[in-house]
């Protein structure tokens, strides 16, 4: 595939230049930049000095800016002429006369505005403890809002040093990737904040932040690793301090070159957004506090977990990102798919008792596969021209595919050898930018044989190989297998024939697996040791869906006690997706779910009540739905009994996890025992705000407000408005927002209206109410456009309205997307709304393919 990359690259020629992308004829090397908040009236300041590399004679320089006006500017001290283009956001200096190549100095001015919502300079509004107004500034930057900030280079190819310094009120605290050098009190009161040079950096990575926080920190070697809190629950930042001490310890020797800043903050921030839980800002790593601070008094065991995960992606970001930057966006997945893949990694290596292994099987492999499954899908290398576009690389294809593709190329080349590559690849490109083509060569090295042939397959073309035992000999001892190759696909547009170079690893179980690659459409005979049953992708660490011929499903079926957890989890998936997509009948899931045990293993109870839950909610709101439902709380109770409700000493975190599924899960259906429970839990918050035992808040609470009445729904607002605490407060309005009852989500419509809640907890709250009522929410967004606008974050823009429909059963309602998307959004920005109505398109299909089956199940008892 054809990309476009910046002509900086590391010696890579590029063609045209993608729409809106910058010359590269001036290039910045330092900024030294101060910027004077006001806080108070969203207003800020700002003047730099960039010393830039005018590589050819010209008598223009253009940079990027958006939404700053520029007071002055000058070029080697003498003022010049600027010209704004708001579509392009791009900012030009027109000189009296051509600059000499060479080093010469840029000069600004300007003011800009701090916005509501996470992009460029925000703000997050929050409560203390004792009830007050608090205000906290942040800036978020990834992908094309620097610029927001600064007039400046803003893409990632662009790297140079930052020098920042802020004027903070007295009493706050400021910081950014750099330690401060030195805090300087003025006249007024305020103080001034100087931080050190930081390394070549792209500008997305750069940050700043103040308010009324508190700062713990803990020594990792030569690395000072802190977090930086709101007031009075710095201690709840203690867990992901241990685990980040832990993993900088695993990454310095897994990437074999050690962290080059001199400290690692985390930064808490008491808010939310609509497309992202934390930003790897190098050296000053944001999140919201819901994915940093643990409280031992209210968070589930997922949440424990779940922390652990986002900070290993975050750290491992710091080298893959920070350190090594993708050219432009359309290798974006060399930072998002890695650092997916690498938490997954780092968190099972370090918590060996969570078995990540088998959770990325039945959870991260399943959702990068469905999402590769529709017309929807793209290849994971795609061009992006506009602006506009870049927000919507941000997907599940980049993540969970591209995890998933990383997985698969460490299973076939071995981890030592993948780790090899991957130490060479950081030691020869640290502190620049590259493509991916660069990161095949150095694992080639490694491996000492080409790996770009199967990696291309998998990354520029879309889709998901389907591979298929049709038929298995056993003579003297040795079997011979037959195998074919295919497109798996949930609709017509997804089945399009493409064919793969795919390793595999396969044998009869209990014997030596053979490792082979599947290539083409021709069938390919592989002979294996011993006779038996036959088991495809053996570990499932390769990207595909395996199907067995009859005889050989029938032995699957007989022994899938005797499968190893990742194969038994990985056999689930395969057969629930192909009775999706009619390779192959339900019955055939059905026989697997008979030898699901009551004592199996949490993760595969997990993945069973998600599976059956989905084909429930396929047919919610009729009778079939409602029958599938009670099927389905008759299969998990027994399950749930052996749980239990409450929590035990000692018991595995794979048990707490799955007593939260359980409860949600039974929850949802209106169990009359456990929404006795959450009724009794809640009307003991008003007078304890941690009367739910930590280890089932979450489902509890979703029960209660699924379930709710019109007078508990009323009690849980007032709970929601009284509470303090931003996490609480922030889950407490948006389980507002997923009841089911018509009214209801009307009266939570109605709270966005209102000036009661912030902007992102009306985004959160619509999102909500878009769950359970899609029509709704849609029609409302689109009634209420100016309103919704106001609060939709620039990044999520071409996704949020469409998304809220996804839902939708109605056969009108994919014209109706269409018909936003044209009238609101840019052209280039419309590729969201097609992928939500392709994948409504993709759910009728398949829920019709299913009913016949489903109901022949159903009256089958």
């Amino acid at each position: 595939m054809k990309r476009i990359i910046p002509l900086l690259l590391l010696g890579i020629s590029s063609p045209a230049f993608a729409a809106g992308q910058l010359p590269t004829n001036v290039a910045p090397i330092s900024y030294d930049i101060r910027i004077t908040p006001d806080a108070k009236a969203m207003t800020f300041a700002g003047t730099e000095a960039i010393t830039v590399d005018v590589r050819e004679a010209t008598r223009t320089i253009t940079l990027n800016a958006a939404d700053l006006t520029i007071t002055t500017a000058t070029f080697d001290g003498a003022k010049v002429a600027v010209a704004q283009d708001a579509e392009l956001q791009q900012l030009t200096v027109t000189l009296p006369k051509a600059a000499t190549k060479g080093v010469h100095e840029l000069r600004f001015a300007w003011s800009g505005k701090i916005n509501q919502s996470p992009l460029g300079l925000f703000a997050i509004d929050y409560k203390n403890q004792d009830g007050s107004a608090s205000r906290m500034l942040a800036t978020q930057f990834e992908a094309p809002d620097a610029r927001r900030f600064a007039p400046i280079w803003d893409e990632p190819s662009f790297k140079a040093t930052f020098k920042l310094s802020a004027v903070a009120p007295a009493g706050q605290l400021a910081f950014s990737n750099m330690p401060a050098t030195s805090v300087t009190k003025q006249a007024d009161g305020t103080q001034v904040y100087s931080f050190d040079v930081s390394p070549k950096m792209s500008s997305y990575l750069m940050f700043l932040g103040m308010g009324d926080m508190e700062r713990h920190t803990v020594m990792a070697g030569k690395t000072e690793i802190g977090i930086i809190s709101r007031r009075g629950v710095g201690a709840q930042g203690d867990y992901a301090l241990g685990a980040a001490k832990r993993l900088l310890d695993y990454y310095n020797d897994y990437f074999g070159t050690p962290y080059p800043l001199p400290k690692m903050d985390m930064i808490a921030g008491p808010g939310s957004s609509q497309t992202f839980g934390a930003m790897e800002n190098w050296g000053a790593i944001f999140y919201f506090e819901n994915e940093l601070l643990f409280d031992p008094a209210r968070a589930t065991e997922s949440n424990r977990q779940r922390i652990y995960t986002v900070v290993a992606h975050e750290m491992a970001h710091q080298w893959f990102g920070d350190l090594v930057t993708m050219a432009w966006w359309d290798d974006l997945w060399l930072n998002e798919g890695f650092a997916s893949w690498m938490e997954n990694k780092a968190s099972t290596d370090l918590n060996p008792n969570w078995n990540g292994a088998a959770t990325a099987v039945s959870f991260d492999r399943e959702a990068a596969l469905a999402a590769d499954a529709t017309a929807a899908t793209h290849p994971i290398i795609r061009p992006i021209k506009t602006v506009d576009q870049i927000g919507e690389a941000f997907d599940g294809i980049t993540y969970q595919k591209g995890q998933a593709v990383i997985g698969m190329m460490e299973s076939t080349l071995g981890p030592d050898v993948f780790r090899d590559g991957i130490r060479r690849y950081m030691a020869k490109y640290k502190y620049g930018n590259t493509v991916t083509e660069q990161l095949w060569a150095e694992l080639s090295a490694a491996a000492g044989k080409r790996v770009a042939d199967i990696a291309h397959d998998f990354t520029l073309q879309p889709g998901v190989p389907l591979v298929t035992l049709t038929g298995a000999t056993c003579s003297g001892g040795m079997t011979k297998a037959t195998l074919t190759q295919g497109r798996f696909g949930l609709d017509a547009a997804s089945k399009q024939p493409l064919t793969w170079r795919v390793p595999l690893r396969l044998g009869v179980l209990g014997q030596a697996e053979s490792d082979m690659t599947v290539r083409g459409a021709a069938p390919t005979v592989v002979t294996l040791k011993d006779c038996g049953t036959i088991v495809l992708n053996q570990g499932k660490g390769s990207y595909l869906r395996a199907r067995y011929d009859a005889a050989g499903h029938a032995a699957i079926v007989r022994d899938f006690t005797r499968l190893p957890l990742r194969d038994q989890l990985g056999t689930l998936g395969d057969d629930f997706a192909l009775a999706l997509s009619g390779d192959q009948d339900l019955s055939a899931y059905l026989a697997l779910l008979d030898k699901v045990e009551v004592g199996a293993d949490p993760i595969e109870w997990a993945m069973v009540a998600g599976q059956v839950g989905h084909i429930a909610d396929r047919f919610e709101g009729t009778p079939l739905g409602d029958t599938l439902a009670r099927r389905n709380a008759a299969l998990l109770a027994p399950v749930m009994k052996r749980v239990g409700y409450r929590a035990k000493a000692g018991e595995s975190p794979l048990v707490s996890n799955l007593r939260e599924t359980l409860i949600g899960t039974l929850g949802a259906t209106g169990d009359a025992e456990i929404m006795a429970m959450a009724r009794t839990y809640v009307a003991a918050l008003r007078t304890d705000t941690n009367a739910i035992p930590p280890a089932i808040r979450t489902p509890i609470i979703t029960t209660y407000a699924l379930n709710a009445s019109p007078a508990e729904w009323d009690a849980l607002l007032q709970i929601a408005l009284a509470e303090k605490n931003p996490v609480g407060r922030n889950a407490y309005i948006r389980a507002l927002g997923i009841t089911k009852d018509d009214a209801l989500a009307k009266r939570a419509l109605d709270l966005i209206k209102t000036d009661r809640i912030t902007a992102p907890q009306k985004a959160s709250l619509l999102r909500a109410v878009a769950g359970q009522h899609p029509d709704m929410a849609f029609d409302f967004a689109v009634a209420n456009f100016a309103l919704v606008d106001s609060f939709t974050e620039a990044s999520a823009r071409s996704n949020y309205v469409p998304g809220l429909g996804a839902g939708s059963n109605d056969p009108a309602m994919p014209a109706k997307i269409t018909a936003f998307a044209a009238k609101n959004l840019p052209v280039d920005a419309r590729g969201g709304a097609a992928r939500v109505v392709a994948g409504m398109a993709a759910r009728r299909e398949v829920t019709e393919r299913l009913r016949p089956a489903v109901t022949a199940w159903e009256a089958g008892g």
